[in-house]
This record gives C-alpha cells, structure tokens and sequence, in this order.
C-alpha cells in the first residue's frame, strides 16, 4: 500500500488526537488584532476555511500565494491552509526590501499576495492579482467559516508545497522547490531526533518563512504540542515567555542565543527553563564558549543542527549524547561545536576539493524556472552545499569553510555577489570585493574592500548608505576598506581566500 504524504498528515493527527487542546498562542503585541488561543479543533477549522476562501477567490491548485509577514497564528495557519489544499505557500523574507520582494512576487508568479500591516507602506507598489492586507478585514474574505473545501483533487507527496527563496551566489535569490515528501520526512526526522512529544511547548523565535521554521510546524503539530508565536526578537522577552508558558524547545540562530545570554545576565531571579529546555542552534557554528555557557548559564540543553534551505533543512544533528555526561561542560561544548553527524536517511561525504555532498529524500525538488542552476546543484544524485568541511572518525562533520560566496550573518544569508553589484552601481566605484569577517555578536558581518575609480571620491559611509537605499539592510556592510589593488589570479578572477586571510587570522576555521 502506498499512501500520499502531505502536510496534511500533521494537522489532521492533531485535530483528530488533541482537538480540544490550546494550539496556538498567537503573538498579543502585533498592528493586526491577534487571533485569540486556538485549539487544535479550531486550527484545523480556520485552515479548511482559508482553503475555502482560496476557492471562492478562484485560487487553482498549484497557484501561488505568497505572504510577507512576522511570526503570527495567521502565517502558521497557511502552511496548511495553502499547502493541504494544494497550493503552494511562498513565506517571503519580511527583512528583504521593496525591490527585492517585488522580484520574488513576480518570478514565482503568485497570484496572491499577503502582506503584514507593518510592511503595507514599504510594500504599497508590489501588487498581484489578489492582494491583502493581513488583518480581520481580509480575514472576512480569506477565510469563510463553515464551508466545506473543495479536495485537493489528486494529492501528491511529490507537489510542491512550499517556495522558498534563499540568497546564494547568483546576485538573484533562488527559489527552492520543497515537495510534501521533503517537508513530511524533515519534520519527523527532526521530531525524533529532538524528541518532541505532546507535552512539549515550542517557541517560534525562529522565523516561519526560515525554510518554514526548519519545519518545526509540522513536525511540532504532528504531535500536538503547543506553538508559542514571538513576533520579534528581544533577548528578556524570549526569557519572558520561557517563564510564562514553560517552554521546553526552541530554535535559533547564534546571534539570538547570545541575546538571550545577554539578558540572562541581568535576570532576576531563577532563569527560566533550567533542566527542561532544549535549544537548537544553526545558520552558522557558534563559538564553544556560548556553547558553554547555555549549559553553565542558561541551564538549557545546546544542540546544534546543519543544513540548507536546499534541504529542508536537516542534514545533520549534534545532540548531548550519554558518552559525554561525564565530562566537564567545556568538554561537552567542544563535542557539541561540530555540525553534528548525519540525520536519519542523510548520507554526507566530502569530494577531493572539501565541498559537503549530500543525498537524502529531504533535497528539493530543484530551483524554480531554474533548470541550469538545478543541474549545477545536484550532480549524479549528490546535492552539493558549497561548504567546506570534514568528517572525522566519529562521522560527525565540521564546517570549515565556505565555498559558495554566501555570508551568513545572525543566520540570514548574504549573497556577496548582490552586495559587489550594489556597490558596483555607485559612480566612484571601480572595483570590489565583498567577504564575511568574523563578528562576536553576528557571527560574521558583511566587509567590503573598494578600489575607488581614477579621480573619483567617496567615504565608507557615503558606500554604506548607498547600499542601504537599494539592499535590506542586514545585507550591508558594516565596514568599507579601501585598497589600491584586489587579489586576482592571471585570469583576472578574485582570489578572495587571499582577501579574507587577514580577517581570520589565528582561527581555526574560515566561518564563525
């Protein structure tokens, strides 16, 4: 017997399971009035109701619905709403800016757009055949309560569910075909890796368009744990809501968990979620000091995770293993450094020049309307990364260094190439090259090294500001260094191995 995979397998268990259990705590500090606490009963309700909604609107099957938008019940509520009725969800970016997002829209073709009142100025040229405002007025068109959905007329594991653009080496983000098989095998890999269970409470402090959250809303509902949605990150608040609604798991990027430590330095009292919180840590290696510290700190059980947008995203999991009990906290934050070995049905190896490979069913079905860049990326059945790393006899695997052009600061990533286009755009500009430095509080921040045109004038700032008028601003640099000349190999490409030296120097490893 063979029976579909869809998203909607998580939602249906948990309707069908823990109907009556509170679901969802929507974010209470949020422009759109938030939805009040929602069962699982009530989730599954909305959600048939959005897809009710679609089919009055004439929304088909495989249209796209994109949604630029904070953390909120409403997002959520979409991945199944959208994706169980086979449509197809595009989370956007909300940090990107209007030009970036305009293009986004236009390359999936979405013929809905769904914005966050936050955004519905900066956003107001971007337009699509249906397009909302988030909020109780368009919730009276987007979802019609108490009528029954069209089926989905031929559910398919292998349809895509999910859009997701993510910024590689090309000076445009690609957009990452995820099918339901990959999102229904990430989330219960990555459930059973963390042991997620019906008495968890998770913690959105992680965005939802992140690769859908690393899938943590499905696999989170499959089991009819408890979402707790934070709109925007605060260090205090994280500890806030840990405290209030015992929250036992949550993910984020480095640059989050050190806010988080930051606060804790000034915690009165107890730090909350001691002995019973599990935290998971990607986008970039944290240093082994913060590793140590969440123990020693926080209280709280570090784990680390690696992938890609690409694939879903877990490849790999380092999670405390009972062979490290017995050793001192500084110890254990060493094992845990690295990326972790291979999940469940993940298969890693390194070629001879370091690159990562990986297969697995969690690997997208390809880039959208991207052939060529597909066929770049998975070559004889092996997904390449772009990161270079090592697997040591253990069989965990260690980032080292980054192949692909991609700086990852506070767990977003940066094209270098879009930033080198940006700049190359400014009159005074002749040459350019852009790398990542390594930035206690970022993980790595964005430098540009200028060669200024013959005659021409311009300070770091005047550069940085230009950058700021046409990129989000997470993707600009920090620091613009003027040099007379750029390291090139004879044949006038950029040696930025040479350039990036100086700023690594005394490290073990060229990604922080």
């Amino acid at each position: 017997m063979r029976v579909e995979l869809t998203v909607n397998d998580f939602i249906d268990r948990a309707e069908a399971v823990y109907g009556d259990r509170i679901a969802i705590v929507d974010e209470p500090d949020q422009p759109a009035a938030p939805w009040p606490q929602l069962t699982w009963r009530d989730v599954a309700a909305r959600a048939r109701a959005q897809a009710a909604g679609l089919d009055a609107l004439g929304v088909g099957e495989g249209e796209r619905i994109a949604v630029v938008s904070h953390n909120s019940a409403r997002l959520f509520t979409s991945f199944f709403g959208v994706s169980g009725s086979g449509r197809v969800l595009v989370p956007i970016n909300f940090r990107l800016n209007a030009e970036e997002i305009a293009y986004i829209v236009e390359h999936c073709g979405a013929t809905m757009l769904l914005i966050d009142p936050e955004l519905e100025d900066s956003l107001r040229g971007i337009d699509a055949k249906h397009r909302f405002v988030l909020g109780a007025e368009s919730d009276a068109i987007l979802y019609r309560d108490g009528v029954e959905p069209r089926p989905w007329g031929a559910p398919s594991e292998d349809a895509t569910a999910t859009i997701n653009y993510t910024s590689g080496t090309t000076a445009r983000p690609k957009g990452v075909q995820l099918t339901h098989r990959n999102i229904w095998i990430n989330a219960t890999t990555f459930g059973w890796h963390m042991g997620v269970s019906d008495r968890d409470v998770y913690l959105h402090t992680l965005p939802m368009f992140h690769c859908n959250g690393w899938g943590m809303p499905f696999g989170v509902t499959g089991m009819g744990a408890q979402h707790i949605v934070l709109r925007k990150i605060d260090g205090a608040e994280i500890l806030r809501r840990v405290d209030a609604h015992g929250v036992t798991l949550l993910c984020c990027a480095p640059a989050v968990l050190a806010a988080v430590l930051d606060a804790a330095g000034e915690w009165s009292g107890a730090i909350p979620g001691r002995g019973t919180t599990r935290l998971v840590a990607a986008g970039a290696p944290p240093p082994t000091r913060t590793i140590e510290r969440v123990e020693t700190e926080l209280g709280w059980e570090f784990n680390q995770i690696y992938g890609l947008t690409e694939t879903s995203p877990l490849l790999t999991i380092n999670r405390p293993r009972a062979e490290y009990d017995d050793l001192t906290p500084a110890e254990r934050a060493g094992r845990l450094g690295r990326a972790g070995s291979p999940a469940i049905g993940a298969q890693l190896r390194t070629d001879e020049e370091g690159e990562v490979l990986a297969r697995s069913n969690v690997v997208m079905d390809g880039y959208w309307q991207q052939p060529a860049e597909t066929d770049k990326a998975i070559v004889d059945g092996w997904f390449h990364t772009g990161d270079g790393g090592r697997i040591d006899g253990e069989g965990y695997l260690s980032i080292v260094d980054r192949k692909k052009d991609v700086i990852i600061s506070g767990g977003e990533n940066v094209s270098s190439i879009e930033v080198e286009d940006c700049l190359f755009s400014h009159a005074s500009v002749a040459e350019v090259a852009v790398i990542g430095a390594p930035d206690e509080k970022w993980g790595e921040t964005v430098v540009a090294l200028v060669v200024l045109a013959p005659g021409a004038a311009a300070d770091e700032q005047e550069l940085i500001d230009h950058c700021r008028a046409h990129l989000a601003h997470y993707k600009c640099p920090t620091r613009v260094e003027f040099r007379d000349v750029l390291a090139r190999t004879a044949t006038g490409k950029l040696q930025k191995f040479k350039l990036r030296q100086p700023f690594w120097e005394g490290r073990d490893r060229l990604v922080n």
